[in-house]
């Protein structure tokens, strides 16, 4: 007894003839259906590079769409013409014209002589399927699906809405249990004579004609009523994706495909010259094999599904980035947010950056241009200070800036006088740190010589800002972490407040103040305030600040400004 190979074809006919003359020159018979959709111009030269070899054979020809029956009744007719034409043979191969062996037929047909009573088909239950993609799993059995979901895709969704909402459900035929794998199986004559001679296959073909991909189901069903031993499994290494989408193999799967043991892959890829060559040449029959076992690949393409969905964190891809929460972490590394505190002390970027260590920016969302460290216009990456670019879409902008610098961490000023539109983003942002210090923009006002009335609605305007994003950072799916004081807090004891930046920010090395930011001079500033509320303009994030001097406690006297 042999194999016999049946292949199913509707492009790249020039491959699918190089491997057919592969197996028939090694005298192995081969059945060919040709898609009735490839022109008979194109059949004509397909069938001349074949026409010396009188082990191989055409069947009926039918248009075969996608999910629909059509597939089935192709490969029924081949297999009925593989039966009548080739007796020899004991097993029978379905196969693409996208396949390539990737052993010689003879290793096979050992391989099957040595299981002569089994067919390798895989067929489980489809309560025990996980890979089924598209909403539809059981209700394939159980609905009717007329039009094709490629052609008709708005016929397709609405006819089974219908169906949902009439509650319509189909009869399966007596004794029948559904089953699903894959397409490609190898089955003994036995069984698969048992299926096309069954006295109910005209009820079984009438039933399968309205299932919804019967190629994945019509076999897989049917060898349960008949076969003596099963093997669930395809002896085709044929791989999806997440979105259940066949992988094509490249010529840069060569190893992949030799380490797999496999006796035949599909899809490959019609121009991969370097896989046919090595695995139709003559070479290939030396290498030493296992029996296949698909297990050995399946962690990479495990690791291949994990990069592709979620990536590295805080790099973004084509394949990710349209859907939302399809991120692995929104940025790579933990940075520092810090509002306020530019305001209470001068220079404070510079000294943060000194006394930690860290690439301390200034404000990155000011609306004029991006304030990189020290003024400069380009950084890691190319990131430019353009604003324009930033405000495209600010979020790529800052996980562009941590993926960049990665190994360096950052810290930046942020206030309600920036952009706003990164908030919720650092506020989902379990990398983020963020440190408010309220009302610090009004000692910004305060310096500055313009119009009261102008003033009073710029500081209505940053209050309203803040509060804002005060807000968000207070809803239940915030991620980031979170401190704030008031400014009349804050200066009650600003060391503290201060330790506590510089410990979160080093936390591997922590370390004690002995350097302090030189803090703005507060003279007057506490007439400022009251002349806010005289005028209307009620400064409550500022907190409960003293308005008869500068910088004086809640008590009266005031605390020294010490590292201890």
């Amino acid at each position: 007894m042999t194999v016999g190979y049946i292949m199913l074809c509707h492009t790249a006919l020039d491959r699918a003839a190089q491997v057919a003359r592969y197996w028939a020159s090694r005298n192995f018979p081969v059945v060919i259906h040709v898609d009735k959709r490839v022109t008979d111009a194109a059949l004509e030269r397909f069938k001349l590079r074949l026409a010396e070899f009188d082990n191989i054979a055409f069947s009926p020809r039918r248009p075969c769409e996608w999910g629909t029956w059509a597939i089935v009744d192709a490969t029924i007719a081949a297999s009925k013409l593989m039966l009548k034409r080739f007796p020899e043979v004991g097993h029978v191969y379905l196969s693409s014209g996208s396949c390539l062996p990737l052993r010689p037929p003879a290793e096979l047909a050992g391989f099957l002589a040595a299981h002569p009573q089994t067919d390798f088909i895989e067929s489980v239950t489809t309560a025990d399927v996980d890979w089924t993609v598209g909403g539809l799993h059981a209700e394939r059995f159980t609905l009717r699906f007329p039009f094709a979901w490629k052609r008709h895709r708005v016929l397709f969704d609405a006819y089974v809405r219908l169906q949902r909402l009439v509650r319509f459900r189909r009869h399966l035929p007596e004794g029948l249990v559904p089953h699903l794998g894959s397409q490609w199986w190898c089955l003994t004559r036995q069984t698969l004579s048992a299926i096309l001679e069954d006295p109910k296959r005209r009820q079984y073909d009438a039933y399968f004609r309205r299932v919804w991909i019967p190629d994945e189901s019509y076999f897989q069903s049917l060898v349960r009523l008949y076969s003596r031993d099963i093997e669930s499994r395809s002896l085709t290494l044929s791989k999806f994706d997440f979105q259940g989408k066949p992988h094509i193999f490249y010529d840069d799967h060569l190893q992949l495909l030799r380490r797999s043991d496999a006796f035949v892959a599909r899809k490959i890829w019609a121009r991969a010259d370097r896989l046919y060559n090595t695995f139709l040449g003559p070479g290939s029959e030396n290498l030493p094999r296992l029996e296949p076992n698909s297990g050995k690949i399946d962690r990479i393409f495990a690791k291949a599904v994990e990069r592709r969905t979620r990536g590295r964190p805080g790099l973004y891809m084509h394949s990710r980035y349209p859907n939302a929460d399809w991120e692995n972490g929104k940025t790579c590394a933990p940075y520092t947010v810090l509002s306020g505190f530019d305001h209470l002390f001068q220079d404070f970027p510079q000294w943060l950056g000194r006394v930690t260590g860290v690439q301390a920016h200034g404000h990155l969302f000011d609306p004029e241009r991006v304030r990189f460290a020290g003024d400069e216009a380009i950084i890691q990456g190319g990131i430019s200070d353009s604003a324009a670019l930033r405000d495209y879409r600010p979020m790529s902008f800052l996980t562009n800036l941590i993926w960049n610098t990665r190994g360096e961490r950052q810290c930046f000023m942020h206030g309600p006088s920036d952009r706003q539109k990164i908030n919720t983003f650092l506020a989902a942002d379990h990398n983020a740190q963020i440190f408010i210090v309220t009302g610090a923009w009004a000692l910004t006002l305060f310096r500055q010589n313009r119009n009261f009335g102008d003033i009073r609605r710029e500081a209505a305007r940053l209050q309203k800002t803040e509060a804002e994003f005060l807000e968000l950072l207070r809803v239940s799916w915030v991620k980031a972490r979170v401190r704030t004081w008031t400014m009349a807090e804050f200066l009650d004891n600003p060391m503290e407040p201060l330790q506590l930046v510089i410990d979160e920010i080093n936390a591997r090395q922590p370390r004690r103040l002995t350097e302090v930011p030189k803090l703005t001079d507060l003279q007057g500033f506490g007439q400022f305030l009251q002349n806010l509320k005289n005028q209307g303009m009620q400064p409550f994030l500022v907190g409960d600040f003293p308005d008869d001097g500068a910088g004086q406690a809640r008590g009266g006297g005031s605390r020294p400004y010490l590292v201890r």
